[in-house]
């Protein structure tokens, strides 16, 4: 279809070669000399676009533009003038034109301008297409190669760029490939975890292996906390993704220089295990092991579990032999008002060593979503699921205080995540005795039976560096997009908990995780 642009210029007769240029390139081009023309032009028939000049007699081209802008703030207005006074574009500017060009102008010059504001989504939309495509073909490729761990993060970079690109240009229709090849990719993953895993966490030096959760406050905090002499913050986001930090990372640039790194999870990829192996620096039969009194608590209840998270962090400081200029300082956000009154003292930490955060609202959404049809609706897919997370960013205490660190000088902040989530679509059935946990993504009981092409059977939780918890019980993990149910009501919980976000499992996004080093601009 055409699209119409309506040129309004008193001196329109001098701009014949443009209008004649634009007709070829296949715009239906309307013109008239005065604005009070231009009103009623618009009126009657509603452009796709609109050059206006800026000095003509009687309505001026300010003036016309502050009238169409009210009437119709949708209609794209560039101002064309021989005004170079700076006053005269900060207004046409604040007025929200789409472009403003200086007389004269050339033929050339206007043809482009139509082509970026009329076409721009377009050709936008075929070179994403196109460029998609090739790097469709080029992970299929490395999927049928011999991939180590840090191929497998820039496998997953890759994805979840497209994602949050695909986001911007769903009408293109290329997310459900996406999702296939992601699907794929897990599939894969899973293998690649069930290979490795068990090497890399009975082995210590990380030359041949990623880092892991225990690894994580070791190497990207205390280095800060020894070496500065301003605060340094560690933000622990709970289930952060990494699309998730993506989004909240294009507003937090104009405030800080980022640096990202990434890091392996632990299994399983739960709250319970993952982040008191970060807060302690050791694996959880490490933790079981040398602080019996530290863990303890149920898996059905993550607070029970997650009690001694500064215990752990102030030990890991003690074994490293690093003492603070203050006491250290921890604060676990749980809900709303416990985040405002940090955001609030937040200077009041100015003159704390160490501050160590934990930021719950992400994992309460991910629970709070299988259990509620209102959040369900809001968020029903991963791209609302991603809008969901940049509108509770954008206006959250969380981002306040961000704000209010940019401040501090010299401050340090480190974020970080336990694990992430997946959207759980397939159900395994597993069988368990009455002890069982009760965990989706995850069990430990006796006589667990389950298909092994969904899960990892673990017989010997050692290997895992996994707490024994009795001499029979043996461990399971779902793989991919797998969740556990019972045999009892099986279809009644295979419908409830598909499509619900979990965590506890092998997959990519639960397992593949940011590490943020961020200083104020």
């Amino acid at each position: 279809m055409k699209k119409n642009i309506l040129w309004v210029d008193d001196e329109i007769e001098l701009l014949r070669s443009h209008i004649i240029l634009l007709t070829e390139k296949g715009f239906n081009v309307s013109t008239v000399t005065n604005g009070i023309d231009a009103i009623a032009s618009i009126k009657n028939s509603k452009p796709d676009l609109m050059f206006l000049d800026e000095m003509m007699p009687g309505m001026g081209g300010l003036e016309v533009l502050s009238r169409v802008k009210e009437d119709f703030p949708d209609i794209p207005v560039v101002m064309v003038t021989k005004n170079e006074e700076e006053g005269i574009m900060n207004e046409a500017i604040g007025s929200k034109i789409a472009d403003y060009l200086t007389k004269p102008v050339n033929p050339s010059q206007v043809f482009l301008v139509c082509k970026k504001i009329l076409d721009s989504r377009k050709i936008e939309s075929e070179y994403v297409q196109k460029d998609y495509l090739q790097d469709f073909n080029q992970i299929n490729m490395l999927l049928t190669e011999r991939l180590d761990h840090d191929d497998w993060i820039d496998i997953y970079i890759k994805l979840t760029n497209w994602e949050l690109e695909l986001d911007k240009f769903s009408e293109i229709g290329l997310h459900q490939s996406l999702t296939e090849q992601k699907k794929e990719c897990n599939k894969e993953f899973s293998k690649f975890i069930e290979k490795n895993f068990t090497k890399w966490v009975n082995t210590l030096s990380t030359d041949d292996r990623p880092f892991l959760t225990p690894d994580i406050i070791p190497e990207y905090v205390l280095k800060y906390v020894r070496e500065s002499a301003s605060p340094v913050f560690l933000f622990v986001i709970d289930c952060l993704r990494l699309d998730q930090w993506m989004i909240m990372e294009k507003h937090l640039s104009q405030l800080f220089e980022i640096r990202k790194d990434y890091y392996y999870s632990i299994l399983p990829t739960a709250t319970s295990y993952a982040r008191n192996s970060l807060f302690a620096g050791l694996y959880p039969s490490e933790i079981e092991k040398y602080y019996p009194d530290l863990w303890k608590g149920s898996d059905e209840d993550e607070k029970s579990m997650n009690k001694f998270e500064k215990d752990f962090l102030q030990l890991m400081l003690d074994r490293k032999r690093i003492k603070l200029r203050s006491d250290l300082k921890y604060i676990k956000i749980i809900d709303p008002e416990v985040g405002r009154n940090f955001e609030q003292n937040i200077l009041s930490y100015k003159n704390s060593h160490f501050t160590a955060i934990v930021v719950n609202f992400l994992d309460m959404m991910v629970h709070g979503r299988s259990d509620s049809e209102l959040l369900k609706e809001i968020a029903p897919d991963e791209p609302a699921y991603r809008s969901l997370t940049e509108s509770w960013f954008i206006h959250s205490s969380l981002f306040a205080t961000f704000k209010a660190i940019s401040k501090i000088k010299g401050a340090k902040v480190v974020i970080t995540t336990d694990h992430g989530s997946i959207r759980v679509q397939r159900g395994a059935k597993v069988l368990g005795d009455k002890e069982t946990s009760s965990n989706l993504r995850f069990k430990y009981g006796r006589n667990l039976k389950v298909d092994e092409k969904n899960s990892i059977f673990i017989k010997d939780p050692a290997e895992y560096k996994l707490p024994r918890r009795g001499v029979t019980i043996n461990y399971i993990i779902a793989k991919e997009d797998y969740y556990f149910v019972y045999p009892t009501d099986y279809h009644r919980y295979l419908s409830y908990y598909k499509d619900t976000f979990q965590h506890g499992g092998i997959s990519m996004e639960e397992m593949l995780l940011p590490v943020i080093t961020m200083d104020a601009k």
